[in-house]
């Protein structure tokens, strides 16, 4: 069964082709506002990030059968991370500013990576199972300097990822450690998204069979 990873993260990608398997890339274009508003006005962090996953991954499914260069069959894997920290839950920074302020109240101090998955089973272009759950990692921040901060913000890195940090990237410098799934923060994490295609019947042998990465 052909994998589908809905969406365009690149270090999403870079965790699938490392655990040896290339999946097919689509990008789904949710609003992501829209979704997050329809939900009640009490939802929590978690059910938020799950539906945003969801979302994501049933936009990609729904659109085989319409698009030519998709299988039929195929297993579609879509993800959001938002960080929450200080009481408020944030996605990615909308320019430098924004970045700047949400490492004001992160630096010296720990937060909560939240990371929804969901995982849709499509087979002869019809949805017929999905599992959806989500990730919790504590990431404990360093301080970096002003200097240091200033030149992290202008390499353009945090504006497009969730929270402006990323431990794979420029500001792995700047975390002090973790708890939880290292793949998580990064943007999808193995073990959960193993358990949910268990769920759904799809073991990790058969992905490696239907998605080689040529290695």
């Amino acid at each position: 069964m052909r994998l589908i990873l809905a969406s365009a993260s690149p270090a999403r990608l870079a965790v699938l082709r490392a655990a040896g398997v290339e999946p097919i890339v689509r990008v789904s274009g949710v609003d992501e506002d829209a979704v997050a508003a329809a939900l009640p006005a009490d939802a929590d962090d978690a059910t938020v990030v799950e539906a945003l996953a969801r979302a994501k991954a049933l936009s990609i499914a729904e659109a085989i059968g319409s698009d030519p260069d998709l299988p039929s069959t195929a297993v579609v894997i879509g993800c959001d991370s938002m960080l929450a920290i200080g009481g408020a839950l944030v996605s990615k920074p909308v320019d430098a500013a924004a970045a700047h302020a949400q490492w004001r109240s992160m630096s010296g101090n720990s937060g909560r990576l939240l990371t929804g998955h969901a995982v849709v089973v499509v087979v002869d272009a019809a949805v017929t199972a999905e599992a959806v759950d989500h990730s919790s990692t504590v990431v404990h921040f360093g301080s970096p300097t002003a200097r240091e901060l200033d030149a992290y913000i202008a390499s353009g890195e945090p504006l497009a990822v969730a929270g402006s940090f990323t431990l794979d990237g420029r500001s792995g410098w700047f975390i002090d450690g973790i708890d939880g799934d290292p793949s998580s923060v990064i943007g999808i994490g193995l073990p959960l998204v193993r358990r949910l295609l268990a769920a759904v019947g799809v073991d990790i042998a058969a992905l490696w069979a239907a998605n080689p990465t040529g290695d």
